[in-house]
Protein backbone atom coordinates (compact mmCIF):
# COMPACT_ATOMS: atom_id res chain seq x y z
CA UNK A 1 0.00 0.00 0.00
CA UNK A 2 2.94 2.70 0.89
CA UNK A 3 4.58 1.80 -2.00
CA UNK A 4 1.48 2.32 -4.57
CA UNK A 5 1.21 5.51 -2.48
CA UNK A 6 4.77 6.49 -3.25
CA UNK A 7 4.88 5.86 -7.26
CA UNK A 8 1.51 7.33 -7.35
CA UNK A 9 3.00 10.53 -5.50
CA UNK A 10 6.17 10.57 -8.15
CA UNK A 11 4.51 10.17 -10.85
CA UNK A 12 2.32 13.19 -9.85
CA UNK A 13 5.52 15.09 -9.21
CA UNK A 14 7.16 13.78 -12.81
CA UNK A 15 4.11 14.84 -14.39
CA UNK A 16 3.92 18.90 -12.94
CA UNK A 17 7.15 18.99 -13.44
CA UNK A 18 7.31 17.54 -17.39
CA UNK A 19 4.23 20.12 -17.70
CA UNK A 20 5.86 23.10 -16.35
CA UNK A 21 8.75 22.26 -18.24
CA UNK A 22 7.04 22.56 -21.53
CA UNK A 23 5.44 26.03 -20.47
CA UNK A 24 6.68 28.93 -22.07
CA UNK A 25 6.15 32.56 -21.73
CA UNK A 26 4.49 34.10 -24.24
CA UNK A 27 5.33 37.92 -25.19
CA UNK A 28 2.88 40.31 -26.66
CA UNK A 29 4.45 42.75 -29.38
CA UNK A 30 2.55 45.99 -30.60
CA UNK A 31 4.22 48.05 -33.63
CA UNK A 32 2.78 51.42 -33.99
CA UNK A 33 1.24 51.38 -37.44
CA UNK A 34 1.20 47.69 -38.22
CA UNK A 35 -1.47 47.01 -36.65
CA UNK A 36 -1.88 43.30 -35.15
CA UNK A 37 0.03 42.59 -32.69
CA UNK A 38 2.49 39.72 -32.98
CA UNK A 39 3.29 37.18 -30.46
CA UNK A 40 6.60 35.69 -29.69
CA UNK A 41 8.15 33.53 -27.52
CA UNK A 42 12.06 34.37 -27.68
CA UNK A 43 13.20 35.87 -24.26
CA UNK A 44 15.68 38.08 -26.03
CA UNK A 45 13.72 39.38 -29.28
CA UNK A 46 11.11 40.20 -26.31
CA UNK A 47 13.65 42.58 -24.42
CA UNK A 48 15.27 44.18 -27.46
CA UNK A 49 11.60 45.39 -28.79
CA UNK A 50 9.74 46.06 -25.49
CA UNK A 51 7.22 43.26 -25.69
CA UNK A 52 5.16 42.79 -22.59
CA UNK A 53 4.62 39.34 -21.51
CA UNK A 54 1.44 37.52 -21.58
CA UNK A 55 0.15 36.26 -18.11
CA UNK A 56 -2.89 34.30 -16.95
CA UNK A 57 -4.49 31.51 -19.84
CA UNK A 58 -3.35 29.77 -23.01
CA UNK A 59 -3.00 31.61 -26.40
CA UNK A 60 -3.59 29.98 -29.31
CA UNK A 61 -2.14 32.11 -32.79
CA UNK A 62 -3.03 30.99 -36.14
CA UNK A 63 -0.47 32.39 -38.51
CA UNK A 64 -2.16 34.16 -41.29
CA UNK A 65 -0.88 34.54 -44.92
CA UNK A 66 1.77 36.94 -45.76
CA UNK A 67 -0.37 40.43 -46.65
CA UNK A 68 1.45 41.79 -50.62
CA UNK A 69 2.60 45.47 -51.03
CA UNK A 70 1.15 47.62 -53.46
CA UNK A 71 -1.94 47.69 -55.41
CA UNK A 72 -3.19 44.08 -55.87
CA UNK A 73 -3.23 44.68 -51.78
CA UNK A 74 -5.87 47.91 -52.49
CA UNK A 75 -7.77 46.08 -54.87
CA UNK A 76 -8.08 43.08 -52.61
CA UNK A 77 -9.26 45.27 -49.49
CA UNK A 78 -11.86 47.14 -52.02
CA UNK A 79 -13.14 44.44 -53.00
CA UNK A 80 -13.39 42.63 -49.70
CA UNK A 81 -15.32 45.45 -48.21
CA UNK A 82 -18.20 45.50 -50.52
CA UNK A 83 -17.86 48.60 -52.50
CA UNK A 84 -18.72 47.30 -55.94
CA UNK A 85 -17.85 49.39 -59.28
CA UNK A 86 -21.19 51.48 -60.41
CA UNK A 87 -21.27 49.61 -63.97
CA UNK A 88 -20.47 45.91 -63.70
CA UNK A 89 -23.14 44.43 -65.09
CA UNK A 90 -22.30 41.06 -63.86
CA UNK A 91 -22.36 42.22 -60.47
CA UNK A 92 -25.66 43.94 -60.81
CA UNK A 93 -26.62 40.22 -61.75
CA UNK A 94 -25.47 38.48 -59.57
CA UNK A 95 -26.76 40.64 -57.12
CA UNK A 96 -29.86 40.15 -58.81
CA UNK A 97 -29.68 36.41 -58.46
CA UNK A 98 -28.92 36.22 -54.57
CA UNK A 99 -31.77 38.68 -54.12
CA UNK A 100 -34.48 36.08 -56.02
CA UNK A 101 -32.53 33.09 -54.11
CA UNK A 102 -32.61 34.99 -51.24
CA UNK A 103 -36.36 36.37 -51.47
CA UNK A 104 -37.28 32.69 -52.04
CA UNK A 105 -35.81 31.52 -49.21
CA UNK A 106 -37.85 34.08 -47.16
CA UNK A 107 -41.22 32.81 -48.70
CA UNK A 108 -40.31 29.30 -47.95
CA UNK A 109 -39.46 30.57 -44.24
CA UNK A 110 -42.16 32.48 -43.36
CA UNK A 111 -44.33 29.63 -45.13
CA UNK A 112 -42.87 27.28 -42.82
CA UNK A 113 -43.40 29.86 -39.89
CA UNK A 114 -47.03 29.35 -40.55
CA UNK A 115 -47.51 25.83 -40.18
CA UNK A 116 -45.54 25.95 -36.91
CA UNK A 117 -47.57 28.32 -35.16
CA UNK A 118 -50.11 26.46 -36.59
CA UNK A 119 -48.94 23.09 -34.86
CA UNK A 120 -47.90 24.97 -31.73
CA UNK A 121 -51.38 26.37 -31.66
CA UNK A 122 -50.48 28.96 -28.69
CA UNK A 123 -48.72 26.39 -26.74
CA UNK A 124 -51.10 24.12 -26.99
CA UNK A 125 -51.42 21.71 -29.74
CA UNK A 126 -53.26 18.43 -29.94
CA UNK A 127 -52.48 15.22 -28.06
CA UNK A 128 -50.63 12.83 -30.53
CA UNK A 129 -50.59 8.69 -29.86
CA UNK A 130 -49.08 7.79 -26.51
CA UNK A 131 -49.00 11.73 -25.36
CA UNK A 132 -52.07 11.04 -23.84
CA UNK A 133 -51.11 8.95 -21.16
CA UNK A 134 -47.30 9.90 -21.46
CA UNK A 135 -47.55 13.94 -20.29
CA UNK A 136 -43.89 14.32 -20.58
CA UNK A 137 -43.67 13.38 -23.88
CA UNK A 138 -46.48 15.54 -24.87
CA UNK A 139 -44.09 18.19 -22.66
CA UNK A 140 -40.91 17.53 -24.90
CA UNK A 141 -42.78 17.73 -28.01
CA UNK A 142 -44.35 21.37 -27.19
CA UNK A 143 -40.77 22.41 -25.95
CA UNK A 144 -39.49 21.31 -29.49
CA UNK A 145 -41.87 23.19 -31.65
CA UNK A 146 -41.39 26.39 -29.45
CA UNK A 147 -37.95 25.62 -30.19
CA UNK A 148 -38.38 25.37 -33.65
CA UNK A 149 -40.33 27.98 -34.02
CA UNK A 150 -37.85 30.26 -32.09
CA UNK A 151 -34.68 29.07 -35.02
CA UNK A 152 -37.52 29.84 -37.62
CA UNK A 153 -38.09 33.42 -36.28
CA UNK A 154 -34.28 33.53 -36.11
CA UNK A 155 -33.64 32.40 -40.00
CA UNK A 156 -36.07 34.81 -41.11
CA UNK A 157 -34.68 37.78 -39.40
CA UNK A 158 -31.40 36.74 -40.91
CA UNK A 159 -32.39 36.38 -44.56
CA UNK A 160 -34.02 40.08 -44.21
CA UNK A 161 -30.99 41.16 -42.77
CA UNK A 162 -29.27 39.83 -45.97
CA UNK A 163 -31.51 41.26 -48.50
CA UNK A 164 -30.87 44.71 -47.17
CA UNK A 165 -27.95 44.33 -47.59
CA UNK A 166 -28.19 44.19 -51.38
CA UNK A 167 -28.20 46.95 -53.13
CA UNK A 168 -31.26 48.22 -54.45
CA UNK A 169 -32.14 47.22 -57.83
CA UNK A 170 -32.42 49.79 -60.64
Amino acid sequence: MKHALFLSTVSLLLAVTASATWAQQIYRCVVPGAGAPEYINNVKDAQTRNCKPVSGGNVTVVQGMPLSKGPARVAAATASSGQRSEGSAEQRSRDSDTRGILEEELKKAEAKLVEQQKEYNNGEPEKQGIEGRNYQRYLDRVAELKDGIVRNQSDIAGIKREISRLPTAH
